[in-house]
C-alpha cells in the first residue's frame, strides 16, 4: 500500500514538474520593424548601386552591434564591424571568436542569411539583423 501511494505521488509531482516548465525559444533578440531607410539611401533602378551601406545598430542584451556592408556589382564583396559588445573581457573574447566567423560566413553566401555561431547567439543575431538592414539599403 505504501508502494503505490510513494509511486502516485512521485508521478503526480512529476507532472506537475513538466507542465511547469517553460517551452524553449531561442536567445534571438525580440521582434522589431525594420528602420526606415533615410531619403536617397536607396539606389533606385534595376541594379544596387556600388558603395558601403551602413547598417542600423542593433541593441543586444549584451550591447550594440553594428556593421557596414560593402556592395559591388549587387553582390555583398566585405563587411566592416563598426560596433560589438564589447564591456567586459568575456565580451571582447566572444566576439573575438564569432566575428570573424560570421563575416566569413556572409561573404561566402553573398548575404545575410546565415547561421549564428554558437556560444555568442546575441551577437550573431545582431549582426545579421545590422547585416540584413544594411543590404535592404543597398537594395540588395
Amino acid at each position: 500500500m505504501r508502494r503505490a501511494v510513494l509511486t502516485t505521488a512521485s508521478t503526480g509531482a512529476l507532472v506537475v514538474l513538466l507542465l511547469s516548465l517553460k517551452p524553449h525559444h531561442p536567445a534571438g533578440l525580440p521582434a522589431a520593424a525594420p528602420a526606415p531607410s533615410p531619403a536617397g539611401s536607396r539606389p533606385s533602378g534595376g541594379r544596387p548601386a556600388d558603395g558601403t551601406y551602413t547598417g542600423s545598430p542593433v541593441p543586444t542584451r549584451y550591447g550594440t552591434v553594428q556593421v557596414a556592408a560593402t556592395v559591388k556589382g549587387g553582390v555583398l564583396t566585405a563587411v566592416k564591424v563598426l560596433r560589438v559588445p564589447s564591456e567586459n573581457g568575456r565580451d571582447q573574447e566572444i566576439a573575438a571568436y564569432a566575428v570573424p566567423r560570421l563575416t566569413q560566413e556572409a561573404l561566402s553566401v553573398h548575404g545575410a542569411a546565415i547561421d549564428a555561431v554558437s556560444g555568442a547567439s546575441y551577437t550573431s543575431a545582431g549582426y545579421i539583423r545590422s547585416l540584413q538592414s544594411a543590404l535592404d539599403r543597398a537594395g540588395v
